[in-house]
């Protein structure tokens, strides 16, 4: 009795001159639908999978496999003699391996318009019955569910007659993370759909994109996933055009400068390290924007992650040139540009599509043993209930240099202050366990540049001692949260000494 081989698929990458092989080797081959029109149409004879069911495909196609004498052949045991006179008594022969790869839900739910109905459609039920029979019973059945698999099979079945129980086991955990990835997609959806924010299970599926050489550190093992259908605009979606491989360190100052950068509709460069920003510019052009981010903390930049929201061109480039960078990431590189920088072997350029306005509903934070779950930080001066809450109101200047500071103080590890004048950050204090310790860093970086300028705090002010330290600074008008005990405080010192003082109702933690 010739082995049985079951084929059905989407993706027909590959699959004539894999059934082509097979049949080479002696395999009866089993069909249906648009894959039976395929491998005939190569000239490759296949049994139809009614013929082997004694019953139709019913209901436009929604049930052809479904049915025991599919069934019974995939999860049949061999050697069980219960098993074999079972399948004797009934006329069932069984399938010993199985290609299928299912109905393009994933590629189906991308289209900008898609409806519920086409999104229902391309739920597929008979592929994933048959892939998780196969793979549940892959002590007898070889389970395909990737074209990229299929050599490495068929040497084995040249070379050895039989795959391997090693080969087997390790294509049906491939099936189940593919079914499982693929729920995941389709709960997903209908999640959404159903308007249910935090349900009882969370089921989220990644793909990878590349391992790491290590994590945060060299001794530490690492790898980079990706979110399918995951926000375009994002450290995961960007096109590398030079440069080393990214390292883990890499990848997470780089998301952080891109989330800082897209705060700003006009041109502007973000600089960052570990993190946090350490220089931020805007400008009429965008190397009037990275001369801005680079003066504002010229020793902090060396060997930072640049992010810049306008094309690269040869004068900025130029300057990019100049100092120690590890990536720099732009919508785009003029040709000039690229030939400007790639003059530095190891240095990364990435390219992101900017235009992009897909987003991501959730941030995702892994704890030990669990994982939280929030919204976007994505609130901004428009949705702030701004109220200026000392005697003195802000200047046209002081306005914006305010704004400018409330757009990056949220991209900033709490406690965060962070000074700027109109067109750049000065001073940033970040991270420490008291905000007048976050404020005495941000203003000793200022130095003189702190006179006259705005200051940005993510939180209120417990005391009145934040305010103090800007007045002896010289900064002029601060904005932030409100909301504690002690406002009243904080407000009568800065008109002690003519600060204007801006509410803003919003906090901007970030840890």
């Amino acid at each position: 009795m010739a082995k049985r081989a079951l084929i059905s698929v989407s993706d027909k990458t590959g699959i004539a001159e894999f059934a082509t092989a097979l049949k080479e080797l002696g395999y009866e081959i089993l069909s249906t639908g648009g894959t039976k029109k395929r491998l005939m149409d190569n000239g490759i004879e296949i049994t139809p999978v009614d013929q082997v069911t004694n019953f139709p495909e019913i209901l436009g196609g929604r049930v052809k496999t479904l049915n025991p004498m599919i069934h019974g052949g995939l999860l049949a045991k061999h050697d069980d003699p219960e098993h074999v006179e079972q399948m004797e008594e009934h006329g069932i022969q069984p399938i010993d391996i199985v290609c299928v790869n299912l109905y393009p839900f994933r590629e189906t739910i991308s289209k900008p318009d898609v409806t519920v109905e086409d999104a229902i459609e391309n739920i597929d039920i008979g592929g994933p019955a048959m892939l998780r029979a196969s793979a549940k019973n892959h002590a007898y059945v070889t389970v395909l569910v990737d074209a990229s698999d299929y050599e490495g099979v068929l040497t084995e079945l040249r070379n050895e007659g039989k795959t391997t129980l090693e080969t087997r086991r390790r294509l049906a955990a491939k099936v189940y993370r593919h079914t499982a990835s693929y729920d995941a997609l389709i709960s997903g959806y209908l999640t959404d759909l159903a308007g249910d924010e935090f349900p009882e299970t969370m089921t989220l599926t990644y793909e990878l994109k590349q391992p790491l050489r290590y994590g945060e550190n060299p001794h530490q093992k690492a790898a980079f996933y990706r979110r399918p259908l995951g926000s375009d605009f994002s450290i995961a979606n960007a096109e590398q055009l030079h440069g080393k491989e990214l390292s883990y360190n890499n990848i997470q100052d780089a998301n952080a400068a891109i989330q800082i950068v897209k705060e700003f509709n006009g041109p502007a460069a973000v600089a960052v390290k570990h993190m946090n920003p350490c220089g931020v510019g805007t400008g009429s052009s965008i190397a009037e924007a990275f001369d801005k981010a680079y003066e504002a903390d010229p020793t902090s930049i060396f060997g930072g992650i640049v992010a810049l929201n306008r094309e690269v061109d040869l004068a900025t480039a130029e300057k990019l040139s100049g100092i120690f960078l590890e990536i720099i990431i732009a919508p785009s590189f003029s040709q000039e540009a690229i030939e400007a920088l790639t003059v530095k072997k190891n240095i990364r350029l990435l390219t992101l599509p900017f235009e992009q306005n897909k987003k991501d509903k959730w941030n995702t934070v892994s704890v030990e043993g669990g994982l939280l779950l929030q919204e976007p930080d994505t609130y901004g001066m428009k949705e702030a209930e701004l109220k200026v809450v000392t005697d003195r109101e802000p200047t046209e200047q002081e306005w914006e240099a305010l704004k400018l500071g409330w757009a990056v103080v949220k991209h900033v590890k709490s406690n965060a202050i962070v000074l700027t004048d109109t067109q750049m950050t000065i001073g940033v204090g970040a991270g420490q366990m008291n905000r007048v310790g976050s404020a005495k860093i941000a203003i000793e970086q200022a130095g003189e540049r702190a006179k006259g300028a705005a200051m940005a705090s993510d939180a209120f002010f417990p005391m009145d001692d934040t305010v103090e330290a800007a007045a002896q600074a010289g900064i002029t008008a601060i904005i932030q949260p409100g909301g504690s005990k002690k406002d009243e405080d904080s407000i009568r010192k800065a008109n002690e000494y003519g600060i204007a003082m801006v509410f803003t109702g919003i906090r901007h933690f970030k840890h």
